[in-house]
Parts: structure tokens; C-alpha cells; sequence
């Protein structure tokens, strides 16, 4: 099979230029357009300079639709709005698309399954391996413990991030809340000040951290009576992420259309 041909949208971005990066250094796939956001100031710039690499020859453009003539799939790191906007387009061309956007709300997730009856979403709130372990970690342990364990996760980011709680810590929670068996938006206390009252039992909590440059650390602590037990994973370059995307696009080019995870990608949906 040729090389997997992709478009790397928001790439003017920090997840950008690291998706660009990504495939340079991969066998298996090229750069096929780089779409960056209308208005911006980055457009007509070359994707490989402002990844620091040599040019490549792909500038920057606002227009998905004409790029997308000769392409197979989109890296999309980008935000609600234009991860949408993005959805009928790749689904209209037939584009495997890696959606790694967070704070994506209820109605934009029904939007991007909408298509999927034609088209190929790969969709993770966190593209790591490891993280992807640890949510499998996480739900066989919810399922092992009583809610005599209360549930905390915590989640520390860069300074520049805008959503909270992080998509990854969602994706815990949601691990979390299936081991258990329940519905996380029923039981996710996502915010605590002033006079709480005692904690809820059953609830599982979240608290987000931001600062400096923190690529994303997560912890999912188990608080028992007497003891406790805190699973954790660090992300030290978001590189990590980048080549997490390519990994699940070069999975999912030839798949049917349906709904992915990147538990599906690593072999652990089972789990």
C-alpha cells in the first residue's frame, strides 16, 4: 500500500507543527495539506519551517476542501468549532479522520457520530498508549472496588489549555463510572467551593491544574478506609500524541466506517 496521504488541521498549532513532525519522521505516510484556521496570520507559510524543519512545499491554507482532493485521512487537534466544521467535509471526501479535539459538548459529539455510518472516526480524548492503558486499569480496578473507595482524578496542564476537565481525565472518569456501572454525568463532581457539605458517595471527583508547561500529568486515586491507591501516567512532549494520531490513522486507513477508539487501535476495547 502507498504511503498514507494526510492533512495535519490547526497546523499552525503547537499539536500541529508536533502531527507534522510525527510524519516526517514515520514511514508509511506524507503531508498532504496543512489547514490552518481563516484570518490567521500563518496562512501561506510553510508547515515544514514552522514545524523546524526544512520546507516541504505545503503551505498553510484555510481551505480543506480543495486540499482534501488527493487525501486519506486529517490529523485534527484543533477546537470544537472547527473539528466540526471540519466533520462533513473529510466525511463528504472520505477521509479517515483522528479527532484528538477536547471540550467537545454533548451535541458535538452526536454530530461527529452522525457521520459514521460512512465514514472512518478514529476519536480519543488522550491518543498515549499509556493513558489508554490506564483507563483500562482504571475500569477493571472501579469494578474490583465498593464505593466504600471514593474516586478522585486530577489533572495538571500547560497554562495555555482552555477546557477543563481535560479530556483525558473525562475519559478516566468514564472508565471509572463503567467499571462501576454507572452514568458519569450523574456522579462527576466537577467542582468543589465554599460549604460542599460531605462528599457524595458514589461521585467521582475531578480537579484540573494548570500552569507552566506541562505537557499532562493524570492520577486516578481509590480512597478507601485506611488505605489507598493512586494510578498515574506523565506525559513529558507531546510528541507522545502526535505519534499516538499517525499510529491510529494509519490503523484505521481501510477499515470500515464506524466509530473508533484508540482502545480499538491497541487491541484493549475487550477490556
Amino acid at each position: 500500500m502507498s504511503d498514507m496521504r494526510l492533512i495535519v488541521a490547526g497546523a499552525g498549532g503547537r499539536m500541529g507543527r508536533a502531527l507534522t513532525r510525527a510524519i516526517a519522521e514515520s514511514k508509511g505516510a506524507v503531508l498532504a495539506g496543512a489547514l490552518e484556521a481563516p484570518g490567521s496570520d500563518l496562512l501561506g507559510k510553510d508547515a515544514g519551517v514552522l514545524a523546524g524543519l526544512p520546507a516541504n512545499g505545503i503551505t498553510l491554507s484555510a481551505d480543506l476542501w480543495a486540499m482534501s482532493k488527493d487525501a486519506d485521512g486529517i490529523l485534527d487537534f484543533t477546537v470544537p468549532a472547527a473539528t466540526i466544521a471540519n466533520v462533513a467535509i473529510a466525511a463528504q471526501r472520505g477521509l479517515v479522520h483522528v479527532i484528538g479535539t477536547t471540550g467537545l459538548s454533548a451535541s458535538d459529539n452526536a454530530v461527529i457520530k452522525s457521520v459514521t455510518n460512512r465514514a472512518v472516526v478514529v476519536q480519543s480524548g488522550n491518543m498515549s498508549l499509556g493513558v489508554n492503558l490506564l483507563a483500562a486499569v482504571v475500569k477493571r480496578v472501579a469494578k474490583a472496588l465498593d464505593q466504600s473507595f471514593d474516586i478522585e482524578i486530577v489533572e495538571t496542564h500547560h497554562r495555555m489549555k482552555v477546557d477543563a476537565p481535560s479530556g483525558t481525565a473525562l475519559m478516566l472518569g468514564q472508565a471509572a463510572a463503567s467499571g462501576r456501572g454507572i452514568p458519569l454525568d450523574e456522579h462527576a463532581a466537577r467542582g468543589r467551593d465554599g460549604i460542599t457539605g460531605a462528599r457524595r458517595p458514589g461521585d467521582i471527583g475531578f480537579a484540573s491544574l494548570r500552569g507552566g508547561t506541562v505537557a499532562g500529568d493524570h492520577s486516578v486515586s481509590f480512597l478507601g478506609q485506611f488505605e489507598r491507591l493512586t494510578l498515574s501516567h506523565h506525559a513529558e512532549d507531546r510528541m507522545l500524541f502526535a505519534h499516538g494520531a499517525l499510529k491510529a490513522a494509519l490503523w484505521a486507513h481501510g477499515k470500515a466506517p464506524g466509530h473508533y477508539s484508540m482502545a480499538d487501535v491497541l487491541g484493549l476495547s475487550d477490556i
